[in-house]
């Protein structure tokens, strides 16, 4: 590499700069690299709060159903009743560049699509524990896909970090070496060359 480079001011300059940009580069890399990973812990946490507190509420909103079911038989009839969720809506917020999304559900639990008539207090907790699970699981999903999407994002970074680090920085660094020792080296020969001269002038000078 170094011996395709003409050693001249300007390319030392060049190269000086490029040190110094790719430098700065990494310095950004590794930085932004730091946020996303803190980023991620945080999220890594929640997803593990949201899955053990799921866990509990499908075990009570099953047992809720099941405990409905032996009350008023087979509940169908009412799950058919219940509409469609509408509610749900996807954002995204923006970390270092990195698109997380940012789902909202309406947690509110409506009235219960059923009369009292034909229905006791079984199924109004079954509906209501399903309402969470509904609400945990809209959470969880996008926790998990930032999660993802941050993983994604910290691997093209850790790349692109490494290849500042590792190839960049130093060919830059050998660049400017090259050509400031070649630039050295060609002023003490212009150096040694004008003080011979000069000798040579002086003798010269001494004959006549």
């Amino acid at each position: 590499m170094t011996e395709q480079i003409f050693p001249t001011k300007g390319n030392l300059i060049k190269a000086r700069k490029d040190l110094a940009l790719s430098r700065l580069g990494y310095e950004l890399m590794d930085r932004k690299r730091n946020i996303l990973i803190r980023e991620l812990m945080q999220l890594v946490d929640s997803a593990n709060e949201i899955r053990l507190s799921i866990e509990k509420t499908y075990e009570d909103a099953y047992r809720a159903l099941q405990e409905a079911n032996v009350q008023l038989g087979v509940v169908e009839i009412f799950a058919r009743a219940v509409p469609v969720e509408t509610s749900l809506s996807v954002g995204y917020r923006s970390v270092m560049g990195v698109d997380i999304p940012a789902v909202t559900i309406n947690p509110s639990v409506p009235v219960a699509p059923f009369g009292f008539y034909d229905t006791d207090s079984s199924i109004d907790e079954a509906y209501i524990l399903f309402a969470r699970v509904k609400e945990m699981t809209a959470k969880l999903a996008e926790v998990e896909n930032g999660i993802y999407r941050l993983a994604v994002a910290i691997k093209k970074t850790q790349k692109r970090a490494n290849a500042l680090k590792n190839i960049l920085i130093p060919k830059f660094m050998n660049i400017s070496k090259y050509i400031s020792d070649s630039l050295e080296e060609k002023e003490r020969e212009e150096f040694s060359r004008l003080k011979v001269i000069k000798t040579q002038k002086s003798r010269k000078t001494e004959n006549h």
